[in-house]
């Protein structure tokens, strides 16, 4: 698997080789010329989009064009992308393709057809669900805590040593974020707390963005409550 940083963002975009002949491109976000590159020499078999952002579709077009590749979304991310998609992935759904099997898990929150894939059990690409440190951006409390409820019910039951490469930065693991966010949980937040969150954030640091003196959510037991 290639990672590749691409486009103003610096959006995480990936690579999947199939065997030798066949590929898979996951969020183009940028630098079209770069991902055919990756691609040469395979049949480009599909585009898959772990949500419907700008900033993860900004080669899309082009990578389409060029390529012939279906592109699939989530069909709550749909209405998001420059171009029609081809495939509207279903929570739970497998692809098998030469070499390659992925499977398909909703993630709602950052975005309402956020999702992950599962390239092995031990390996997900996750977009901008999780980042090394906190969640993804969020654009309301509702959305926020959607994003916190999902990697509580999804995300933080996987094992440890379970292997997270996000849509920007590092990769990280279950394991190295699992203590930060418990405790994060356990402080709880404000009511009105959205936008970049971090795991050390505390109760009144961050509110619509300012200091906030607003009610806390608490999570004994690990669900969000609104």
């Amino acid at each position: 698997m290639l990672r590749l940083s691409v486009g103003p963002y610096k959006t995480n975009s990936y690579v999947l080789l199939c065997g030798q002949t066949r590929s898979l491109a996951v969020d183009p976000g940028g630098d079209a010329a770069t991902l055919l590159s990756a691609v040469a020499g395979t049949e480009l078999a599909a585009i898959l989009l772990t949500h419907g952002h700008s900033d993860h579709t900004r080669a899309l077009v082009e990578l389409h064009r060029a390529t012939g590749a279906p592109i699939g979304v989530h069909p709550r991310d749909a209405h998001m992308l420059p171009i029609a998609p081809q495939w509207l992935f279903e929570d739970g759904e497998d692809l098998r393709l030469a070499r390659c099997h992925l499977r398909i898990h909703h993630l709602p929150g950052h975005s309402p057809g956020s999702v992950a894939f599962e390239v092995l059990p031990d390996l997900w690409l996750v977009g901008d669900t999780l980042f090394p440190g906190g969640p993804g951006h969020t654009d309301s409390p509702d959305q926020f805590a959607q994003l916190i409820q999902t990697l509580w019910q999804r995300v933080f039951v996987l094992p440890p040593e379970t292997r997270l490469f996000p849509g920007h930065g590092a990769p990280t693991t279950v394991g190295r974020e699992a203590e930060p966010f418990h405790a994060f949980l356990q402080r709880g937040w404000a009511e009105d707390a959205y936008g970049d969150v971090r795991w050390d954030t505390r109760p009144g640091d961050l509110s619509n963005g300012k200091p906030s003196d607003s009610q806390t959510r608490v999570c004994a037991d690990g669900v969000g409550h609104g």
